[in-house]
């Protein structure tokens, strides 16, 4: 039996409605924070050379890639080898825990990029994304092709539905969970989704960032 067959199936109703919650609170948030997007963008602009939008290949519903846009945080250049590493090393059960989290400590991260990372306003141009079909609301995060392709075939419900810009995740420690309990996290909402749950990490999702975490 394949992922997609053990995946449940929204009734119809709940699938159009998700997808009008997507498209009409993407609009509210873009119009209500127009001018804090309109700052922030100024602000990594003027802070260091480089682009105002981070552009990167992710991987989406039934593994399709497409692009997702970030605000960007980081000095132009450099790999992503340590975080490869450390999503190696959760993938095989090793604690890589610090002072409680498991973000990366990261040299190329800019002054703007620090907190728009620990409140997720780098995140916001993804609202873009969802409103193109790329992504939800409300999913599992998008990831890397290269995490993709380590990721244990256990797991592999969590492409059966689109990516989200929130999850449970993110309302459930983000930076203090590693890669296996996320996988967990994903796998979990795909088989139990509902509209209401989704409603509901929506709801909780302002609070856990106010909390900070941020992203790895």
């Amino acid at each position: 039996m394949t992922a997609e067959q053990r995946t449940p199936v929204r009734p119809r109703w709940e699938r159009v409605s998700g997808r009008i919650l997507d498209v009409v609170g993407s609009l509210v948030v873009l119009v209500l924070l127009a001018p804090v997007l309109l700052v922030i963008a100024l602000w990594v602009r003027l802070d260091s050379p480089g682009p105002v939008l981070f552009r990167q290949r992710r991987v989406g519903l039934h593994r399709r890639p497409f692009t997702v846009y970030k605000f960007r945080t980081m000095r132009v250049g450099g790999e992503d080898d340590a975080l490869h590493r450390l999503i190696e090393a959760e993938l095989c059960g090793e604690d890589t825990c610090c002072d409680g989290s498991t973000k990366l400590v990261d040299p190329r991260i800019t002054r703007p990029g620090r907190l728009l990372r620990r409140t997720s306003l780098d995140e916001l141009p993804q609202l873009l994304n969802v409103l193109r079909g790329e992504m939800s609301l409300v999913g599992p995060r998008p990831c890397l092709p290269w995490e993709a392709e380590l990721f244990p075939p256990q797991f592999a419900d969590r492409f059966t539905v689109r990516p989200g810009l929130t999850g449970l995740w993110q309302v459930n420690g983000r930076s203090t969970v590693g890669t296996l309990d996320m996988l967990r996290m994903d796998v979990t909402y795909v088989r139990t989704r509902r509209l209401r749950l989704d409603l509901w990490i929506l709801l909780v999702t302002i609070p856990s960032l106010l909390r900070g975490g941020g992203a790895r």
